[in-house]
Formats: structure tokens, C-alpha cells, sequence
């Protein structure tokens, strides 16, 4: 059979190069359906982080839309700096699968932190700056006595290099027990102390670090709750000495645990606590000192009636001490006088120690008068004067004035009768 050696030319209507390219775009369309897809990223696996959480992670580094795709994040998200991440050099991104990523950080390895001004620096191992915060990462040692002047990015911190191997290998220590203190002192001589909560850990100077934070570990457990000071300062090879100078809390109506009965049922006054151990009865308050100890009580007959506002002397005192009363006197410990008696007004606290006066009430000078216009100290104004602010000339301000007497809601203290006379008291007086 003979071919024609002419071909026929094929010319496509306008529909049909519509139809062409709409079926071109639909199998794109669908290809890159099919491809975003199939390879969805399902998982991601977090490597190498230490100092953020796995979420931490995918937050800062997968970003945008492309990251749901295993096949495009390793191209797109792989850095190998990490820009403005703290704490971060740089991370990889790679498909284990069609459906999996992992991301590799790798990270800036802090061994300490030191105060500077405002901030907390952070440093290596080689003591170089690393970074530097407002807030503490508190998975990483604090030196509270490590003191610079200045300090520059990625350059040495001047810190001497005894004390920086002594940052180092503490820190190594903490990794491995998983015990890191609240803080970190360096001290005279750079003996070391460590706080661990309401207990001080005395290191000393830095010899046998590994023993003593090996028995410190041990022991520190065992001494939950309370406060003090551990000192294994003597520890060496072959000596093992290891006190705990325990501090004593002084036992105050405030923190008494006391309350319950010897058969556990709380009375409120019981002498033991909750889990049924002796605690001895409660102790005084303030409150309780100042009435046992209040000076007044007496009418002004001198009668004593355990509610009058006068002194065995007849010296006005004021009324009985209240809660509020205690209350109104903040953290003044006064009230006191020489004697041991409350007043109220006296300058000394309950142990018989000079605090001197009240600094939230004016007139404190004896024989002056307080702001209400009633007389200060240790009752009444004297028989021999009364308060200048009171008198007015001839006779006293009219309106404490009444009658033939004065008001006794105004009036605190008492008068000489031989000086009064029909016309007032006289300007002796």
C-alpha cells in the first residue's frame, strides 16, 4: 500500500482549544491536589531541643502553609541560622516519610546565667555570651554572685577563669541530678553556697565538688520543710562531716498549728496539731498582751470596773484595746511604757525596748495634744496646765465650753476646783 507523502492539517475549533486547556488545568488542578495531598505532613518530630517543648518548636519554625508539606518544608524551612530564636543556632528539616518531618535544632548550650542590669546573660561553657533576656529560664543555673561590668554578644564575659570552671563543672553536676538551685553564690574567697528553697547548702571553696553534691542530693530530701543552713564545707576524701544548723522559728498565735485536741478533734485552743503531735498551748497576741498588760480599767471615781477609761492614777487612758486598736498601730511594736503597761501611747514595745513613738500620730511630745483634741501619753492633760491649742484667752474655745462646765465628751482631763470660779477659769490657767 502507498502513503500519501502529504498529511492532512488538523485545525481545532475554538471550543475544542477551550476543552483542551480546561482538561490541562483540571489535571494540573488535580495533580497538585494529589500532591499537597499525599504527602500532608501527619507528624513532626522534635530532635536536639532542650530548652523549648516540642510545641515550642513547631510554633517558631513551621510556618506558613508549606509546612504541611513533607515534601517542600525541608526545601523551605531548613536554616542554618536561626535568626531572632533565642537560644537557637539553627535547625534542619527532613522527610522520613511521605506523612513525617522531623526537625533538628540545634541549640545554644547556656551553662549559667548572671544578673546584668535589668537582664539575665546567658554564657557557654567557654563563658562566651550567648543571649540575653528579661525573664529567667530557670532550667539554667543562676549566679547571683558573679558580678561584670560589661558585656558584648558572642564575646568572652569578664568572669575570671577559676570561677568559670567552678560555673562549668557545677553545672554538669546539676544536669546529671537534675537538681538545680534557686541560686548560685560565690562568696569570700569564692566559697561556694547554694539555696535550695528555705535551705542553704555551704559548699565552700571548690574542692570535691562531686562528693559533696553527691551527699547534698542524698540528704537534702530528708530535710523538707524546714530551714536552715547544710554545711559540708569540711567534706574531703577522707574527712565526712556534715552538720545541719537548723533555724528555730519562733512559734506566734499567726503560725501555730496547734488548735486540735489530744483525741484529733479541733477545739481551737487543743495543744496539738492535725496529725496529733504536742504543740503546747496558743500563743499570746498582740492583743492579748495589751489587755493583760492595759493600764486602765479604773471609773473616773477610781473604781476599777475592768472597762473605764482611767489609769489607777486617774489619768485618762482611753478605752479598752480592741483588734482595731492593734489593728490601727500597723507595724509600730510601741504602746508600752517603762513600767511594762499599754497605754496605747508609750514608746516602748512589750520586752521593754525604746521604739520610740507612734510615726502614724502626730503630737507625740508629752503634755501636747493629739489631732481629735484629746491628750497624749499616759493620761490626761496635767493639773497644772491644759493644751494651748484649747485655750482662747480669757476662757476656752466656746464650743467645748457648756454652761457652767465643760463638755465631758470633749473634756479628757480633770480640773483644779480651787481654780475654777463662776467666770470660767481663770487665766492662770
Amino acid at each position: 500500500m502507498r502513503t500519501s507523502k502529504y498529511r492532512k492539517k488538523i485545525t481545532l475549533t475554538k471550543n475544542q482549544k477551550k476543552m483542551i486547556i480546561g482538561l490541562s488545568a483540571a489535571g494540573l488542578l488535580a495533580g497538585i491536589v494529589f500532591f499537597f495531598t499525599y504527602f500532608h505532613v501527619e507528624n513532626v518530630e522534635v530532635m536536639g531541643s532542650e530548652h523549648y517543648t516540642e510545641e515550642e518548636v513547631k510554633e517558631m519554625i513551621l510556618r506558613g502553609p508549606m509546612a504541611s508539606n513533607s515534601v517542600l518544608a525541608p526545601l523551605l524551612y531548613t536554616k542554618d541560622d536561626a535568626g531572632d530564636i533565642p537560644f537557637v543556632e539553627g535547625f534542619s528539616v527532613t522527610r522520613t516519610s511521605r506523612n513525617t518531618i522531623v526537625v533538628s535544632v540545634r541549640e545554644k548550650k547556656a551553662v549559667g546565667c548572671i544578673p546584668f542590669l535589668d537582664n539575665y546573660v546567658y554564657f557557654d561553657r567557654n563563658g562566651i555570651f550567648i543571649e540575653g533576656e528579661q525573664t529567667r529560664d530557670e532550667t539554667v543555673p543562676f549566679f547571683d554572685g558573679i558580678q561584670v561590668d560589661a558585656v558584648v554578644m558572642d564575646e568572652e564575659l569578664p568572669i575570671e577563669d577559676t570561677v568559670l570552671n567552678t560555673a562549668v563543672a557545677l553545672s554538669t553536676i546539676f544536669a546529671k541530678n537534675d537538681m538545680i538551685p534557686d541560686h548560685i553564690q560565690f562568696g569570700d574567697n569564692n566559697a561556694i553556697s547554694l539555696l535550695y528553697g528555705d535551705i542553704t547548702v555551704m559548699l565552700g571553696k571548690d574542692q570535691y565538688l562531686e562528693d559533696k553534691m553527691t551527699r547534698a542530693i542524698a540528704i537534702l530530701p530528708q530535710l523538707d520543710g524546714q530551714k536552715g543552713i547544710l554545711h559540708l564545707e569540711n567534706v574531703t576524701n577522707s574527712v565526712k562531716t556534715i552538720t545541719f544548723e537548723a533555724e528555730i522559728e519562733e512559734v506566734t498565735a499567726e503560725n501555730w498549728t496547734g488548735g486540735y485536741d489530744e483525741y484529733g478533734e479541733y477545739t481551737g485552743d487543743g495543744e496539738y496539731d492535725e496529725n496529733g503531735k504536742y504543740v503546747g498551748p496558743k500563743p499570746m497576741t498582740a492583743l492579748d498582751y495589751a489587755l493583760e498588760s492595759w493600764v486602765g480599767g479604773y471609773d473616773e471615781e477610781g473604781d476599777y470596773t475592768g472597762e473605764g477609761e482611767y489609769d489607777a492614777s486617774l489619768n485618762y487612758v482611753g478605752p479598752r484595746p480592741t483588734q482595731e486598736t492593734m489593728d490601727a498601730m500597723g507595724d509600730w511594736t510601741g504602746g508600752y511604757n517603762e513600767e511594762g503597761g499599754f497605754t496605747g501611747s508609750g514608746e516602748y514595745d512589750r520586752e521593754g525596748n525604746y521604739v520610740g513613738p507612734n510615726p502614724g500620730v502626730s503630737g507625740t511630745d508629752e503634755g501636747e495634744g493629739e489631732e481629735d483634741g484629746q491628750d497624749y501619753a499616759d493620761g490626761g492633760y496635767s493639773e497644772d496646765s491644759y493644751d494651748e491649742d484649747l485655750y482662747s484667752g480669757d476662757s476656752y474655745d466656746e464650743d467645748l465650753y457648756s454652761g457652767d462646765s465643760y463638755d465631758e465628751g470633749s473634756y479628757d482631763g480633770y480640773y483644779d476646783e480651787e481654780a475654777y470660779s463662776e467666770d470660767g477659769y481663770s487665766e492662770d490657767l
